[in-house]
């Protein structure tokens, strides 16, 4: 577990085919946590023109931006934004090392590894976490 003082993080990553989307999520699952600014969060929504879609550049760069040492987790909202990620994550070199993939709900799961990280939490646990927000019953 990484000490929450020592600037090591873990950092997340939201790739949605929109902006707006990306940011919202990303807002929304900060304020819910109660984490506040503290855990590294970056939205990698649409495209650099600002169109629906997903971008390879985006994503590095948002993961770049939020990588502290103990891993990035990556949610993403639909089909392309998953394929982008896998396809950055099979070259190897366009993501920092120890960034994954997390298969998770993208609101719940945001909020839960929002949540997770803040506590110095590892890269193993935010992503179980997150993964278990599937299991979040409404009714």
């Amino acid at each position: 577990m990484s000490e929450v003082g020592d600037g090591k993080l873990v950092g997340i990553v939201l790739v949605s085919h929109s902006a707006a989307v990306a940011s919202s999520v990303a807002e929304l699952a900060q304020g819910l946590s109660g984490a506040g600014a503290s855990v590294p969060v970056a939205p990698a929504g649409g495209t650099e023109s600002g169109d629906l879609g997903t971008s390879a550049e985006l994503i590095a760069a948002a993961a770049a931006s939020v990588d502290r040492g103990a891993g990035v987790a990556v949610l993403t909202d639909l089909g392309s934004a998953v394929l982008t990620v896998k396809a950055l994550l099979a070259e190897g070199d366009e993501l920092p090392e120890n960034t994954r993939l997390v298969d998770a709900p993208f609101l719940e799961g945001a909020v839960a590894a929002v949540v997770t990280a803040s506590t110095g939490a590892d890269l193993d646990a935010v992503a179980a976490a997150a993964s278990e927000a599937y299991g979040y019953r409404k009714v």
